[in-house]
């Protein structure tokens, strides 16, 4: 992608949704951690269902310790990986209420020491909870920066190193909830939508895919 092409870029999906956000579920910072934790290799759909249950009864540190595994478990079972997700949830909700009074923690650090968290999901809680400007690099914005040329990597950390460096400071605090509801609903895995984006012109991927046929 030209460089002058990326501001017209974000200018374009700025202006189709002026004000982005998670799709996952929470009215919490520990919720948020919560649900970001669990959506490891599942879908905010899948994740919100079982956290609407889970919320309701359990949304502190103290309250899912509460729970214990089994109880956990019981809410958590239709998100998979559950097992491993519940353990580290427990973990971390023991560390949050030793080391930091309950509340999550707002340094990269912090937050990636505690079990199930790492860098992707750091930087979501710092973004959407916190307004940093970070870039939370999953599989949609990955596949994205890629195909566009907005931000070539081999790997999700030198994607994100990029993106920092190419995205306009005005756009930053938004700019991965566009990269991912563009991958996710526009820019898909096995046929990117090439008809309906609205930001194809600024985009290197060629050919672009044409609309299907009309039966």
């Amino acid at each position: 992608m030209k460089p002058q092409d990326v501001d017209a870029f974000f200018a374009t999906l700025q202006a189709a949704n002026p004000q982005p956000n998670t799709e996952l579920e929470y009215t919490s910072v520990f919720e948020l951690l919560t649900a970001v934790l669990l959506s490891a290799q599942a879908t905010d759909v899948g994740v919100n269902k079982a956290t609407r249950k889970l919320f309701a009864v359990a949304h502190t540190p103290q309250q899912i310790l509460a729970l214990g595994y089994d109880g956990l478990c019981g809410y958590i079972k239709t998100i998979g990986l559950y097992r491993n997700k519940a353990k580290h949830l427990l973990e971390t909700c023991r560390i949050l209420v030793e080391r930091h009074g309950g509340e999550v923690p707002r340094t990269r650090e912090a937050l990636e020491a505690l079990p199930g968290v790492g860098r992707k999901t750091a930087n979501v809680v710092l973004n959407v909870a916190f307004g940093e400007p970070t870039m939370a690099v999953d599989t949609h914005i990955f596949r994205v920066s890629n195909r566009t040329g907005l931000a070539p990597g081999k790997t999700p950390l030198a994607v994100e190193m990029k993106l920092l460096e190419r995205v306009p400071p005005r756009y930053l605090v938004d700019a991965h909830h566009w990269l991912i509801l563009h991958g996710r609903y526009v820019c898909l895995a096995r046929q990117p939508r090439c008809w309906q984006c609205q930001v194809a012109r600024y985009c290197d991927f060629s050919p672009k895919t044409p609309a299907p046929a009309a039966r």
